[in-house]
C-alpha cells in the first residue's frame, strides 16, 4: 500500500503528543500489509464525508483517508473526532 500525506495530516501528526504519533507509526505499519485488519477498526464515514474511510489508532485518535486508486490511498486529517468536522 502506497501512502500520500496532504499537508493538513502533516501539520497535525507534528502537533501530536509523542506517544500518539508512535502508536499511528505502528498503526501505519499494519495498514500498510492490510487497511481492514482487525486491529485497525476501519470504518466507512457516512453524511458529508461518505467518500472518506477512517481506521483507529487509539480510543481517541483516528486517522481519515481515501483511497485513490488500488493501491494508493490519501491520509487527510489525523486527530480526535474533531477530524471529522
Amino acid at each position: 500500500m502506497e501512502i500520500e500525506y496532504s499537508p493538513r495530516f502533516q501539520r497535525a501528526f507534528k502537533k501530536l503528543p509523542r506517544a500518539v504519533k508512535e502508536k499511528a507509526l505502528v498503526c501505519e505499519k499494519i495498514f500498510r500489509k492490510n487497511p481492514f485488519d482487525p486491529k485497525l477498526k476501519t470504518h466507512k464515514l457516512h453524511g458529508d464525508m461518505k467518500e472518506y474511510w477512517a481506521f483507529s489508532i487509539s480510543f481517541g485518535y483516528r486517522i481519515g483517508f481515501t483511497f485513490l486508486s488500488g493501491k494508493l490511498v490519501r491520509f487527510h486529517d489525523i486527530g480526535t473526532h474533531d477530524i471529522y468536522k
